[in-house]
Formats: C-alpha cells, sequence, structure tokens
C-alpha cells in the first residue's frame, strides 16, 4: 500500500513536471510568436490634410520623406491619403486609418486660421476638449520674442490643444505637434511646414516611436536593370523567384528604359539579411547577367563614367535629336572631366558636315536619321575632338516631322572605339520628351556594353 501511494505520488510528480514544462515551453512560444507579430506587422499610414495639396498648388514631399525614414527604423508605410480641409473628410480618413495602421502620421492643418481644422477634428475623434497648454504658450511666446514680434491673440490660439494628446515642441515654429495613444494606436499630428516636420520627426517622434514598438530590421537591395522590358525580366527569372525565402520579397520598379528589382528582406539582423540577399543577387545574376548595369544608387552615366575611369579611355559625344541631353547626363556626373572630352550638338546637315566630317553623299543618299549617318558622327566626333570613344544619336523626336520611312520616333545610337563602330536603331514613340530621355540612357547603356567587352578583350 506504501510502495503504491509512493508510486502514486511519482507519477503525479511526473505529470505536473511535464505540465510545468509544456507551460514554459507554450508561453515562450507565444512570447516568440507575439514578437514576430509586433515585428512584422508595425503599419503606418500618413494622411496629409489641405486643399492646396488636392489642387495641385503644391507638391506633397512630406509623405515620401517621412516613408523614407520610417523605413529605416523598421516600420513599413502601408498606405497615404490626401483629405481636404473638412471636418467631414478628416474624420473619415481617421476612422480608416486606425483599422488599417499602427501609427497614423498626420501632416498639415495646424495654422491659427479658421480653415485649420485638424486639431478640434482630433479632439472630436478623441472625444476631448481643447484647453490652453502652457507650456505650449510659453514656447511659441518665446518664438515670437526671438523675431521680435508680439505674440497676438490669433497665434496664441496655437498653444491651445486636445486634452488627450501629449504636446510635442516645435523648435523651428510656431505650431505644436500632437502625440495620442489610444488602444495600442498611435496618433501623431505636425505642421505641414516641412522643416518644421522633419525636425520634429528626426528629433522627436522617431525616437518615441522606437521606444513604443518594437522594430524589425528591414534590408532593401535594388538590382537595376536596362534594355529588357519588366515582362520579359519577369520571365527570365522566374524560377529563381518561386524559391525565395520567406522573409525576403521582390518587387519589380520599370520606369523609363529601365527595370529596377526591389529585394526587402525583414529580419531581426542586419548582417544576416545583407548577406541572405547578396546570395539571393548571386543566384539570379547568371540569368540576367547581360542586362544588370548596377545597384542601388548608380545610375547608367555614372556605370559609364567608372568603367571609362577604369581603363583610362576618354568619352566624346555627338549629338542631334536628344539635343545635348546625354552630354548634361554625363556631365553631371562629380569628376567627369577625367573622362569627357566634350561634346558637338549638330542640329543642323550643314554643321553634321562641317563639324563632325560626315560626307554629303552619305546625308543626300540615307539622310541624317540613318545607320550610315549616325555612324559617321561617332566616329567623327571621336576623331575631330581626339578622344578615345565616340558616341552619337540622330533621329525623329517628334511630335511632327516624322515619314512613311522615317515614322516618328525613328532614332539611330551609334558608339566608336576606333576598331569598331556598333549602331543600333530604336523605335520609340509620339513622345518627344520620352523620346529625347530613352534615346539618352539607350547610347549610354550602348557605350556601356561596349566598355564591358573592351575591358574582357585586355584581360
Amino acid at each position: 500500500m506504501k510502495q503504491n501511494k509512493c508510486s502514486q505520488n511519482h507519477a503525479n510528480f511526473l505529470v505536473l513536471l511535464i505540465t510545468g514544462m509544456l507551460y514554459v515551453t507554450f508561453n515562450v512560444f507565444l512570447r516568440d510568436c507575439h514578437l514576430k507579430i509586433s515585428m512584422d506587422l508595425i503599419r503606418a499610414e500618413i494622411i496629409s490634410v489641405g486643399d492646396e495639396i488636392l489642387y495641385g498648388q503644391i507638391v506633397d514631399t512630406n509623405s515620401q520623406w517621412i516613408s523614407k525614414e520610417l523605413d529605416k527604423i523598421g516600420i513599413r508605410t502601408v498606405r497615404k491619403s490626401t483629405v481636404s480641409d473638412n471636418e467631414k473628410d478628416i474624420l473619415d480618413a481617421l476612422d480608416l486609418a486606425t483599422n488599417r495602421a499602427d501609427i497614423i502620421l498626420m501632416t498639415g492643418g495646424l495654422g491659427p486660421t479658421s480653415d485649420d481644422l485638424t486639431k478640434p477634428c482630433l479632439a472630436k475623434f478623441f472625444g476631448c476638449e481643447i484647453v490652453l497648454h502652457e507650456q505650449a504658450l510659453k514656447e511659441v511666446a518665446e518664438i515670437f520674442k526671438k523675431v521680435g514680434k508680439e505674440l497676438t491673440e490669433t497665434n496664441r490660439e496655437q498653444a491651445y490643444l486636445p486634452t488627450a494628446c501629449d504636446h510635442i515642441t516645435n523648435r523651428v515654429g510656431t505650431a505644436p505637434g500632437m502625440w495620442f495613444h489610444q488602444d495600442g494606436k498611435v496618433y501623431v499630428s505636425m505642421p505641414g511646414v516641412p522643416h518644421e516636420m522633419k525636425t520634429m520627426i528626426r528629433e522627436q517622434i522617431l525616437p518615441k516611436l522606437a521606444s513604443v514598438f518594437e522594430m524589425p530590421t528591414i534590408y532593401h537591395k535594388l538590382v537595376k536593370t536596362i534594355g529588357i522590358g519588366e515582362s520579359w525580366l519577369s520571365d527570365k527569372i522566374k524560377s529563381w523567384e518561386v524559391q525565395l525565402p520567406a522573409h525576403i520579397k521582390l518587387a519589380y520598379l520599370p520606369s523609363l528604359g529601365e527595370v529596377k528589382l526591389r529585394l526587402t528582406a525583414t529580419g531581426k539582423s542586419f548582417a544576416e539579411l545583407e548577406e541572405d540577399v547578396a546570395h539571393q543577387i548571386e543566384l539570379v545574376r547568371p540569368l540576367i547577367t547581360k542586362y544588370i548595369y548596377g545597384y542601388d544608387q548608380d545610375t547608367v552615366p555614372k556605370v559609364v563614367g567608372a568603367l571609362l575611369r577604369k581603363s583610362q579611355l576618354t568619352l566624346a559625344i555627338a549629338e542631334s535629336c536628344t539635343g545635348g541631353s546625354v552630354s548634361k547626363a554625363i556631365t553631371a556626373i562629380e569628376r567627369s572631366s577625367d573622362y569627357f572630352v566634350g561634346s558637338v550638338v549638330a542640329y543642323q546637315n550643314r554643321l553634321k558636315k562641317s563639324l563632325l566630317e560626315v560626307p554629303e553623299d552619305t546625308l543626300n543618299a540615307f539622310g541624317a536619321v540613318s545607320e550610315q549617318t549616325v555612324a559617321a558622327m561617332a566616329e567623327g566626333v571621336r576623331k575631330h575632338l581626339n578622344s578615345d570613344i565616340g558616341i552619337a544619336t540622330s533621329g525623329v523626336a517628334g511630335p511632327g516631322g516624322g515619314t512613311v520611312e522615317k515614322p516618328v520616333g525613328t532614332v539611330w545610337i551609334a558608339c566608336s572605339d576606333g576598331t569598331e563602330t556598333i549602331t543600333k536603331k530604336l523605335s520609340l514613340f509620339r513622345d518627344r520628351n520620352v523620346n529625347i530621355q530613352y534615346s539618352t540612357l539607350a547610347v549610354l547603356n550602348l557605350a556601356r556594353q561596349r566598355l564591358l567587352e573592351m575591358d574582357g578583350e585586355k584581360t
């Protein structure tokens, strides 16, 4: 009987021990899950208030800047909206944002005049009064004292704040910011004046957000491609894309003449994320090597300049339809004088003949917009300006001037290095500015490809 009781006690102890271990394990699991959820799902929405933005009288640069700053500390902006100076619109925007974001950041509508409605709308939204805030009044009065102006009753109104908010000091302006924290959500209202908003964000709001939320690490890497469209690029890397790990997301960012691949990795360690993304780039590179021209902050003109500097070669440019756009792109790069000799914008045929030595027979037989003429332009500018590389453009930029044989958007580009002259025909669009921009990128890319070939030939 005593032995049975002992055995029973032993069994009970084991049950308690196992239960306790399971309890601890389960709570650790829940804690980790909670951390993961909080790290993965910190979402922000930006609301810009102001009729002047909706009318197109000013451009909302605030939202873009705020998004970048939030991204740096691991907060994802999930939506941006612009609303009018209207109570219903502001309150509706707050209701919607509350349902889909953890952090709601508002700019604008904090001035002292009757059309600035953000403050009363926030008081109504949070069901509180607006009262004089002594510290805010002191700060507003100090601002006016510094500039030698009297504090008017209208400006004094800016020191009245909703009782539900924490006051945020405006060190460079007169409109205080407001911080509300309710039901796990943070609402911040800031002035719309960019330098006031930026100072407030950097010095006070970002540090406070970092103390309230546990931030994940977000790492972005851009792979920049040229000479291939988005759908063709997607087809080439499909097999790689489907095997990306869950914590790395891919986005296609097409722009004129280029497609950027943005890899975004989310986790805890920046170094690990950087290594993971680098590994994925090594896997995809063989599939699209010929189209990748750079990463992150690289531009085609910058890459061309780096290749010229590396090979100790010089460049001269002959332009017709691009009207100096190629030269502008090259000289926008710091220290481009290391490799850029100069250019000739030969718009009329007489200048193509006199300055670039394009034979008159070539122009008469084939016209200014032709493979033969653009090749002669590239060769001529290289010889005339005594450079190693010559590139050239000639085409029908539009919107008029096209023919059946050479419609608007017909552009020829060329690259000459003294041993070989490469030409390419572009069939572009009816938009003049688009054609100029596209042709500029295309001829620089032609030079980039040839410089890479020459570098390979040397090695």
